[in-house]
């Protein structure tokens, strides 16, 4: 089988450019709150679960509310229904009345939502608060199609689908940053340099010394009390452009894909790497043996097997000290090794004191 060798090489050149504060993080408390909640899909073509019992229970709930109880005992056959688990994200400073995107996921064994309407259900968040209610149309993307033979096909997923603004804010998540004693900018990927650098260019922007880097990903900002002053002072913070400090240097692999990647801070000192390839080929050849005329014998399988090695040698290629990525990539394109055998390079380079840089294997 062909190894598939996919390298990733991303060069960082000294010049970095500048990228803005709102790039790097956000502020503390302003984050988005997960919804879910559960619901019943009718309308669906003969695709929906009919013995699934909490499928049955919410389609009689949904019922309920218009005064129509059924009898004990007496099940509504929900072939055109199915129940549902509904996500959202709830943005902050989201209002009562704006609309949020809603996603739709069949609980049971529903083959297809495809065409279904969402009836009203609650969407619930952490504290077990309603903070939404979900109805309408679903769009499907996927597509399934059972043939009477049990053939089937299907096309993406037909059992999720998604409500454009399909669910509408009833409560209002208080983020209390307009009242807090300070602001918290905190970085995506945290690390001591950025920290400062952060802060720096924040006091340069609006005076004095209001901003501290607190730890490696946290930087606390004085502000003025009230939600307009903040806002204001937070438009401009996120807007200041810096130089962000160079990255750790790391090569990072993915053992399951093959995927590695050199970021531009690897430096590898003087080393020579030669790297030799051992192939071993199995040929079977059984054969058929047919016993001799009226011996009463049984015709037998004779294995026979035919075993190869090749073993290619490779030059030995030289590192001169302080190569640079592009020095890199030009060794591994020469080299021509597969996935495996770069990571197996990297290690040896590693524990010979020559690869600058941290081994990460995902």
């Amino acid at each position: 089988m062909r190894a598939l060798f996919i390298l990733i090489a991303l060069f960082l050149s000294c010049a970095v450019q500048a990228e803005r504060i709102k790039d790097m993080g956000q502020f503390e408390g302003l984050r988005a709150n997960q919804l879910t909640g559960y619901g019943v899909v009718v309308g669906l073509a003969g695709t929906g679960d009919d013995s699934l019992d909490y499928a049955t229970q919410g389609v009689k709930g949904a019922i309920s509310r218009f005064g129509v109880n059924l009898p004990a005992g007496i099940n509504p056959a929900l072939k055109n229904a199915a129940a549902v688990v509904i996500t959202a994200e709830l943005p902050p400073f989201a209002k009562p009345g704006q609309r949020l995107d809603v996603t739709v996921s069949a609980l049971g064994k529903a083959k297809s939502l495809r065409g279904g309407t969402l009836v009203m259900a609650p969407l619930y968040g952490a504290d077990g608060q309603i903070y939404a209610m979900a109805q309408g149309n679903l769009v499907v993307g996927g597509l399934g199609v059972d043939a009477a033979d049990g053939s089937k096909l299907s096309v993406n997923i037909p059992s999720a689908g998604r409500i454009g603004s399909g669910a509408t804010v009833e409560r209002s998540v208080d983020t209390g940053f307009a009242n807090s004693p300070h602001l918290m900018f905190n970085l995506a990927q945290q690390d001591i340099s950025n920290a400062g650098l952060v802060a720096d260019a924040i006091n340069r922007q609006l005076g004095g010394n209001i901003a501290q880097a607190v730890d490696g990903a946290s930087i606390r900002i004085n502000a003025p009390v009230g939600g307009e002053a903040r806002i204001r002072m937070m438009g401009i913070i996120e807007n200041i452009e810096i130089k962000k400090a160079q990255p750790p240097a790391r090569v990072i692999v993915n053992a399951r894909t093959g995927t590695v990647v050199i970021n531009g801070a690897v430096r590898v000192g003087p080393a020579a790497v030669s790297h030799g390839k051992l192939t071993v080929k199995v040929d079977e050849n059984p054969t058929v043996v047919q016993p001799a005329p009226f011996s009463r014998g049984q015709t037998a399988l004779e294995p026979s097997s035919d075993i190869a090695i090749q073993e290619n040698t490779n030059p030995a290629y030289l590192w001169d000290k302080g190569a640079s990525l592009s020095d890199i990539v030009k060794a591994i394109n020469k080299l021509n090794v597969s996935p495996g055998d770069l990571v197996a390079i990297l290690e040896a380079l590693s524990q010979a004191g020559a690869l600058s840089a941290e081994l990460v294997v995902i």
